[in-house]
């Protein structure tokens, strides 16, 4: 059995977090919403005794940030969380949230759970609300849940691997950065730097199954292909739309890849679209050319070079040198120079949830939202839970041609998707 975690009071931040608190502003926040809607409204009085046992389980969401002389670290508060109210999804105040890098709200059936990106990534969010979801329904109906998976057992000490940055395992390996050109970005009336709108698109699951292994691709290539061609659409009635590179970042869970169980962050990423420089492409072709592009860029020799390249430059000597206060607007500079600048928009797919039986009767859906994107105009994720795939849309501009042009296309692939839009 895997030795328990001695707790530190302080960890340094993993590899793929830096860049978050380097890019944070009074404007800009990295966060992302999960939420599991249960069949009754939720007693928030029981949902703060599973709160206090999770966080117990899993206790780096009861560190906050603090900076260094040379590099950020997660410290331990000391401290237990309060469920809150819910607050909208933009700037994200860590003082003003009691220094924690999370929020829990109880919203009607809706136990909402709203994470600044340093803390965790989405596996390590969503095992932190699915193992929260499961303590409350044991406490409040007496539920019995089958531990496993994504729900912990909150009697378990922490491991350690649990805690461990992944990243260390890179350390040494050779790297080279990934080449890229600037990608096309939609574009449209700019919203508050307060507001946010969604559209929440419901896909039938056996279809969209039905569908991809009738193309022999998954429904992440579907998806992401989809995307490509509603922004190929789009860009061809855009006056300014210089760039022909379209382009949609895949986040990837390095887990599955290279093995592990951390419950920080630990995933890359791979990016998938074509170039119409000399013309469009129909949608076969697009589906054919990011299908076969996801298999290559996902294999451990393609993503191996990539997070390795990113470890070597956090352990260089002349940048560890740096002081922080210079090293956060120099990480800034190249996040806005090499980050969004080559993606035209971003699909995070978390998968099909899976809850054991005796839970399933409580719970009726899951979301996964991801925040106001600070270089592109709006962002996509999703998550598959019953009969369903729900595909949440953020963006912050008001118009949703390329959203139209993506429901058109599900449409003309057989799929028969509810779409309803909402302000988050």
């Amino acid at each position: 059995m895997e030795k328990a975690m001695t707790l530190q009071n302080l960890l340094r931040l993993d590899n793929a977090s830096f860049i978050y608190p380097a890019s944070q502003s009074k404007k800009y926040s990295s966060l992302y919403r999960m939420s599991v809607t249960l069949s009754e409204p939720v007693d928030a009085g029981v949902l703060q005794q599973a709160l206090e046992t999770t966080v117990r389980r899993i206790p780096t969401f009861g560190y906050t940030l603090t900076g260094g002389a040379l590099w950020w670290y997660l410290r331990a508060l000391g401290k237990t969380p309060r469920v809150l109210p819910l607050q909208p999804l933009h700037c994200f105040s860590i003082p003003g949230n009691e220094g924690f890098l999370f929020r829990i709200s109880a919203d009607g059936c809706r136990i909402v759970q709203d994470i600044f990106h340093v803390l965790t990534d989405g596996h390590g969010g969503m095992t932190f609300l699915l193992t929260l979801t499961a303590e409350y329904l044991r406490l409040r109906y007496g539920a019995e849940p089958v531990y496993g998976g994504l729900i912990l057992d909150p009697s378990d000490a922490p491991a350690a691997s649990e805690l461990a940055d992944a990243f260390d395992d890179f350390n040494g390996k050779r790297g080279a950065l990934e080449q890229n050109d600037p990608a096309y970005h939609l574009r449209g009336r700019q919203l508050g730097t307060k507001e946010l709108r969604n559209l929440r698109v419901r896909i039938p699951m056996k279809q969209a199954c039905e569908v991809a292994k009738g193309r022999g691709c998954t429904v992440t290539d579907l998806l992401s292909a989809s995307m490509v061609h509603a922004l190929q659409e789009v860009r061809r009635s855009d006056p300014f739309g210089r760039r022909s590179v379209l382009k949609v970042n895949v986040p990837v869970d390095l887990r599955r890849i290279f093995g592990g169980n951390t419950l920080r962050n630990f995933s890359s990423y791979v990016m998938l679209g074509v170039d119409v420089c000399n013309g469009d492409y129909g949608f076969d072709h697009i589906l054919e050319v990011v299908s076969a592009q996801k298999r290559l860029y996902s294999m451990p020799s393609q993503l191996e070079p990539k997070v390795a390249k990113n470890v070597e430059l956090e352990n260089n000597f002349a940048i560890n040198c740096i002081p922080r206060v210079l090293k956060k607007p120099i990480i800034d500079v190249i996040n806005k120079l090499k980050g969004d600048r080559y993606c035209s928009h971003t699909l995070s797919n978390l998968g099909r949830i899976v809850l054991p039986e005796s839970l399933r009767p409580y719970v009726r859906d899951i979301d996964f939202i991801l925040g106001r994107q600070r270089g592109n105009s709006g962002a996509s994720a999703c998550v598959g839970y019953g009969d369903h795939l729900a595909l949440n849309m953020s963006r912050r501009i008001a118009d949703r041609a390329f959203e139209d042009a993506f429901l058109r296309q599900l449409s003309a692939l057989g799929i028969e998707a509810e779409a309803e839009e909402s302000d988050i």
